[in-house]
């Protein structure tokens, strides 16, 4: 019966990444409707650099200004609603996750009613920023909300402050280190979902401000096959490096006591 495990996990792990992995494939066949004996190529992935290259460095860009953004949003408020007890704060915590329960394109018509109409707001980068910030905020509020509990900060605090801490220093070497696990698997969830954000984006984005979703969905709509696939690649390739560098750093630091 020990078998079972691993071979669960096994099948989970094809049902997962089966079907991402087969379609990067196709990203590097010359012919996908021959299969693999159509031969491998690169030149898909040479026309995904020539027609969508400013969205990769878009996309790259927002997904760090957005962790940037919610490092410096998200820390304080969820330093504030961890230390109070009260049924308002239980009621704002709550409140906070609606923009991941209401469908993207919902918010992004919100937006666009909001701020669209704002000087030349609604054409520029930071648009797409304002909805990703909205988007992921609620993970990092989550994710360092519960490490905070779990570290019991009120306590914490008190005997930083009984030893004469001031407020900042407090904050500096007690909150945050408390909460690094949580702030640390915040950012990976900032970065993944800001980089594959398509449903708010697809609204939020214009030909200037296209990011990689967007414009890997126009590639599977209007060319070949191979190129929507090279494109599906060389998101991967962007995707996971950085996300195993931040979980690198996240194991590093977790085992440091």
């Amino acid at each position: 019966m020990r078998f079972i495990p691993p071979l669960v996990t096994a099948l989970v792990t094809a049902f997962l990444i089966g079907p991402i992995l087969l379609s990067a494939l196709a990203g590097v066949t010359a012919n996908w409707f021959l299969g693999l004996s159509g031969g491998f190529t690169l030149q898909w992935i040479g026309r995904v650099w020539e027609h969508y290259a400013h969205t990769i460095g878009l996309s790259v860009w927002l997904a760090f200004a957005t962790l940037i953004c919610t490092l410096v949003l998200g820390v304080p408020a969820a330093w504030s609603l961890a230390r109070s007890e009260s049924r308002a704060a239980r009621l704002l915590e709550e409140a906070l996750v609606l923009p991941v329960a209401v469908p993207g394109i919902a918010t992004a018509l919100g937006l666009i009613m909001l701020w669209g109409a704002v000087g030349d707001f609604r054409t520029h980068w930071s648009f797409v920023l304002v909805g990703h910030v909205l988007f992921t905020l609620p993970f990092m509020l989550r994710s360092t909300i519960a490490a905070m509990k779990q570290a019991d900060l009120p306590v914490l605090e008190e005997a930083a402050a009984a030893c004469g801490a001031r407020f900042w220093r407090r904050f500096r070497t007690v909150v945050l280190p408390a909460a690094r696990g949580g702030i640390l698997a915040g950012s990976l969830m900032v970065v993944a979902l800001s980089l594959g954000e398509f449903n708010m984006s697809l609204l939020l984005t214009s030909p200037f401000t296209m990011t990689l979703p967007v414009g890997l969905a126009d590639s599977y709509a209007s060319l070949r096959l191979e190129i929507g696939s090279a494109f599906t690649l060389v998101f991967l390739v962007l995707l996971v490096p950085p996300l195993i560098a931040l979980q690198m750093v996240a194991d590093r630091l977790g085992g440091v006591r």
